[in-house]
């Protein structure tokens, strides 16, 4: 898996998710749960992943959309 994009803002989080899952790429959220439970303070972002071999495409559609990647 490869980080494409970070985030402490959950809306955005979910809006790079449906970006890259409209183009037909599978993505996971990483660190959700830490993030969650530091209270809000910004000090864990959470980070959107795909597989390897679909890190170009994923970087091209958040460029694409105006999104550019972490």
């Amino acid at each position: 898996m490869r980080v494409v994009a970070e985030s402490t803002d959950p809306v955005r989080v979910s809006f790079l998710m449906a970006l890259l899952r409209d183009a037909g790429i599978a993505c996971v959220l990483l660190d959700a749960h830490i993030s969650a439970i530091e209270g809000g303070i910004g000090a864990f972002p959470r980070r959107v992943a795909v597989a390897a071999e679909d890190l170009e495409r994923a970087r091209r559609v958040l460029r694409e959309a105006g999104e550019a990647p972490a």
